[in-house]
């Protein structure tokens, strides 16, 4: 079956949504929430990115690497979830881990604008002008943070097969035009892109597991691994028995090789 991601502008649909459509198809759900809540070594509120982006960007900087290391943490995490099939992400940049994958149904959701005003009103009890302004700055921060980590557009309407805007089309109108969608020839699974995947979910395994080897290349092809470092000659013995202990553990993994670049 194919896999579905949902992305949305700040609060609004993508979740009723993606819950409502998870239980008319038989689907699992998950959240953006959710994944970062199992990336232990980020499980940090301000990178939850509900408000307050500045804070999750100065927390990342403070990490080693952190920019390149929490981006191979989700990535990993959430191609985990899809390799199972029959999932629906709801949440940032989804979509921009599997742009490629063929039987990815990937949605974008937006809500019109006066009625995301009357909530943000209601919600918050402010008046209308400062609703405009809570809102704007939201979604500008939301597109800044996909700029910021993946070099991405998130409101790029080429990234998405459907886009549907809630107001006259209802929740449930759109979670019946995307049902009907993933029964498309076009989003069905094939055997050239479920081993897509699968080669994928293995290299943001590998990659997160190589996080204290920030500058290692690897490249994943029918299940077999290939990485490529370079490191002095008189370390590459002590570091190739270390890679080999730490893809061990790692069981999609079907062939390892390790090649070692002059380094100067």
């Amino acid at each position: 079956m194919p896999i579905i991601t949902i992305s949305r502008g700040s609060y609004y649909h993508g979740k009723s949504i993606a819950q409502k459509l998870a239980q008319k198809l038989g689907y699992s759900c998950i959240s953006r929430d959710k994944v970062v809540d199992n990336l232990e070594e980020f499980h940090l509120p301000e990178i939850k990115l509900t408000r307050g982006l500045n804070d999750a960007f100065s927390i990342l900087d403070r990490f080693p690497h952190g920019k390149k290391r929490f981006k191979t943490a989700i990535k990993s995490e959430i191609l985990q979830h899809f390799v199972k099939n029959n999932v629906i992400y709801h949440g940032l940049v989804g979509h921009h881990f599997v742009s490629d994958i063929s039987h990815v149904l990937k949605v974008r959701i937006l809500a019109d604008t006066d009625n995301r005003v009357r909530d943000e009103m209601a919600r918050e009890n402010i008046p209308e002008e400062q609703a405009h302004y809570i809102l704007k700055k939201d979604d500008d921060e939301r597109r800044k943070w996909g700029m910021f980590l993946y070099g991405i557009d998130i409101t790029n309407p080429e990234a998405y097969n459907i886009i549907l805007r809630i107001g006259h089309l209802s929740e449930d109108e759109a979670v019946d035009i995307i049902a009907n969608a993933v029964t498309l020839p076009s989003f069905q699974e094939t055997p050239e892109s479920l081993a897509q995947l699968a080669d994928s979910a293995t290299t943001a395994l590998v990659e997160r597991e190589l996080f204290d080897f920030p500058n290692a290349t690897v490249a994943v092809e029918n299940g077999s691994v290939k990485i490529s470092l370079k490191v002095p000659e008189n370390q590459q013995q002590v570091i190739q028995e270390r890679i080999e202990e730490m893809m061990a553990g790692i069981k999609e993994i079907k062939g390892f090789s390790l090649h070692f670049e002059t380094y100067f």
